[in-house]
């Protein structure tokens, strides 16, 4: 694959990148570094995509793969934002019921463990079971049973957080 060819597909698959940005990062620069950690990471795993699955599976591995070391390296990091910083996001004045629906989804999210929410991302993208086991490296039929436990668990999160409204 050429570098403009790998370019292209990167510019057409870019939301895998920015889901899964989101997905491990709450603050918007750890994202912008995931996503750059991602881009860089792909170009060098490149030569490994072997054509046996969808380049957007491919890169999907990849992604969390990357998003899983970089999170485990910045558990070792102090956290540098300021509470001042989280405050002002928010008191965001924008009030949309899906954006709000959304931001209890990612809030939900950071709950889960390394592997759901890799789970939790490939399931909302709609990729088939045998893609995420693939994708996970696990069976098929441990994908329908931690998906299902996954989305059981998402689901009470969701709930305690409205109950505590």
């Amino acid at each position: 694959m050429t570098e403009t060819e790998f370019l292209d597909k990167l510019e057409q698959h870019k939301g895998i990148l920015l889901k899964v940005s989101r997905i491990y990062c709450d603050h918007p620069e750890d994202r912008k570094d995931l996503f750059q950690e991602i881009i860089c990471q792909l170009w060098r795993s490149l030569k490994t995509f072997k054509h046996k699955s969808t380049f957007s599976t491919w890169m999907y591995r990849v992604a969390i793969n990357t998003a899983l070391v970089f999170h485990k390296n910045d558990k070792k990091r102090l956290d540098n934002h300021t509470l001042s910083d989280h405050d002002a996001r928010a008191k965001a004045p924008y009030d949309d019921k899906y954006e709000r629906q959304l931001k209890q989804f990612y809030g939900a999210v950071k709950y889960l463990n390394e592997v759901e929410k890799a789970l939790i991302l490939l399931y909302i993208e709609g990729l088939s079971g045998e893609d995420i086991a693939a994708t996970l490296g696990i069976s098929a039929n441990n994908v329908r049973v931690k998906t299902n436990r996954t989305k059981t668990k998402l689901q009470n999160i969701i709930e305690a957080q409205n109950n505590e409204l």
